[in-house]
């Protein structure tokens, strides 16, 4: 059995497992990235073989910068689903098959010889933002990323809530329309299946198949794969109807969405994240900023919540994930 080194090293290492790919950073004392490598997840081969492709991902980012392993304090890994970060277990995650309660802060740990933290990945991805992002200098902030579902993250007090259960946060579930489209979950009228870039791309390939014009089949080819957030926001900016309309409606719920948030949690600000955010920055954000702030209770301290774009990008829930390995790691 490997022996693990001790705590005492200057960098840490940061992690975001995907179901296509893996993205590994070397993070220095100052919160930055000075090394990086990718590698393709290749689910396939089942959960020991992702690890040792996490392990040789953090290899690959280490030796580019010339570090030792001594040099390293810890990592920290972002892993989509449910997992028990202080088991160190992955319960399950939908996009990696074979995946049930692996106890991969062990295994990776064993491989690298380095302390390994867990945690879900868009809870990283808040932690990021609110470390090193848009959400430097709050005390209370919520994350929501919006993409092929709809992920949230808590910043309570200056620290990452993950609930009693570690299930914080499921921001996507939060049920807007009780006899609405039924969600990847089983249940009906969740946020995420009325305003994901999912529930976007059904609706307007639906009101395509329907007979509605749309820049969408030009754009695409016909080929669904094809209708990235990058289309999405050309076929906006021209002024697709359909688009507009399907974009429009899932903002709205995004704002009621918010709203709730807001007069649940009182925080400072609202971070959102994803795709079409980044493609469409703040004219995708002003719609769901009004329909929040007709939903508030406080009308008169609307003002004072800060509804903003994420400014990490891909690189969120890395950093998100350096940190946390650097705050355990203490």
């Amino acid at each position: 059995m490997a022996k693990k080194k001790r705590m005492t090293g200057t960098h840490v290492v940061g992690m975001d497992l995907g179901g296509t790919k893996i993205l590994a950073a070397v993070v220095d004392q100052d919160g930055r990235i000075v090394a990086e490598a990718k590698v393709k997840t290749r689910p396939e081969k089942g959960p020991d073989a992702v690890i040792e492709r996490m392990a040789e991902a953090a290899r690959e980012a280490v030796s580019r910068l010339k570090l030792s392993w001594e040099s390293i304090r810890g990592v920290g890994v972002g892993a989509p689903g449910p997992v028990d970060p202080d088991a160190g277990v992955v319960y399950h995650t939908p996009n990696l098959p074979g995946w049930e309660e692996v106890p991969l802060t062990s295994q990776l740990g064993e491989s690298l010889g380095v302390p390994v933290f867990l945690e879900n990945d868009v809870n990283l991805g808040a932690l990021g933002e609110y470390m090193l992002g848009a959400g430097q200098g709050t005390t209370d902030m919520v994350g929501i990323f919006v993409g092929t579902g709809i992920g949230g993250g808590l910043i309570l007090d200056g620290k990452l809530h993950s609930g009693y259960r570690h299930a914080a946060a499921e921001i996507g579930h939060m049920i807007l329309l009780a006899d609405g489209p039924v969600c990847g979950c089983g249940k009906r009228g969740c946020s995420e299946a009325l305003a994901s870039r999912t529930a976007i791309e059904r609706d307007i390939w639906l009101g395509i198949r329907a007979g509605r014009k749309s820049l969408i089949p030009e754009l695409t080819g016909g080929d669904p794969e094809r209708l990235t957030s990058g289309v999405l926001a050309q076929a906006m900016r021209e002024g697709d109807p359909l688009v507009s309309e399907v974009v429009g409606r899932a903002q709205w719920y995004l704002g009621l969405l918010t709203a709730s948030i807001i007069n649940l949690v009182d925080p400072e600000m609202i971070v959102f994240g994803g795709g079409l955010i980044e493609a469409l920055g703040d004219d995708f954000l002003l719609p769901i900023r009004i329909t929040a702030c007709q939903y508030f209770i406080q009308q008169a301290c609307a003002d004072k919540v800060r509804i903003v774009a994420a400014k990490l990008g891909d690189h969120a829930v890395v950093l998100g994930a350096a940190a946390l390995a650097r705050q355990k790691a203490k």
